[in-house]
């Protein structure tokens, strides 16, 4: 697939912004929807078109690629009345990157084979600087056949991408990524706490240890932002939760218990209590050094 595609864009927020600007960097015609107008100027001064509702971008284009919240924004936009399954023309590619259910991710794939529409589930992983960056890691579940035909479009937005098996099968490599996550958010900020508890320079102390065994990409890339007070969002913690929320129930049905993500979900509840959550996940920090 080297042509021009028409794509849709549904879902521009501090992510999807950015991985559609690299559709439209490559030169693929897009047609955008965000229920903030505002948050899409910057892909429509690059030539975007603008659609009122998704329901009008289904039947414009070749492919619709959704950036959304929660689960339940996912089953509107899909399985709505007025939906993209319900408005897409046959022979149409639908991809989800969004976070969200993989038994979502099942009944969506069932419904849309139905009507002849291929769907894909394609989390992604890499927050703000990836998503900028067009290195994202994205893990992809359903078709192969649609796998294939939509893996142009996957590799100019990020650099690791697998297809791990049929429909939710990427939903579930997403979750395992944010077990691995929320361990790794408490291990650096636990570690600089304590730091700064015996009297050492946490900047200093996380120079020392985030190239070695310590390290991981949350330490690289997250504790510098929280040591200087910088809680902005690159990934909202209202969306961590909902994502080890989702992990947590996935679990349960498997009847697997994982006392770590629980314990990981019990302090960002307290973070979203003190109000804090539509800042970053870095602002566990705050949480306890406030404290």
């Amino acid at each position: 697939m080297t042509h021009s595609l028409s794509i849709g864009f549904v879902g521009t927020g501090v992510m999807g912004r950015s991985m559609a600007g690299h559709l439209i960097a490559a030169g693929h015609k897009l047609h955008v929807y965000n229920r903030t107008k505002t948050k899409a100027q910057s892909l429509l001064d690059l030539g975007a078109q603008w659609h009122e509702t998704p329901a009008t971008i289904a039947p414009a284009v070749e492919a619709v690629v959704t950036m959304l919240g929660f689960p339940s924004d996912v089953e509107e936009i899909y399985l709505g009345s007025a939906g993209l399954i319900a408005t897409a023309k046959p022979g149409t590619t639908l991809v989800d990157m969004t976070t969200s259910s993989p038994a979502l991710a099942l009944r969506i794939a069932e419904t849309a084979a139905k009507k002849n529409v291929a769907s894909l589930d394609a989390p992604v992983s890499g927050g703000d600087l990836g998503a900028k960056e067009g290195r994202l890691v994205i893990m992809v579940g359903g078709d192969e056949t649609a796998y294939t035909k939509m893996e142009p479009l996957f590799k100019l937005m990020g650099k690791n991408i697998r297809r791990h098996g049929a429909a939710g099968a990427g939903q579930h490599c997403k979750l395992a990524n944010q077990i691995a996550v929320a361990a790794s958010m408490l291990a650096w900020v636990e570690a600089l706490t304590y730091a700064r508890k015996a009297g050492l320079d946490p900047a200093g102390v996380l120079e020392s240890i985030g190239g070695g065994a310590a390290g991981s990409w949350s330490m690289t890339n997250l504790a510098p932002r929280a040591l200087a007070g910088n809680y902005a969002p690159g990934f909202y913690v209202k969306h961590f939760i909902k994502d080890m929320k989702l992990a947590l129930e996935s679990a349960a049905e498997m009847k697997l218990d994982l006392p770590g993500l629980a314990c990981a979900k019990k302090l960002y509840d307290r973070v979203a209590s003190r109000g804090w959550e539509d800042l970053g996940t870095q602002s566990l920090y705050q949480l306890y050094t406030q404290s």
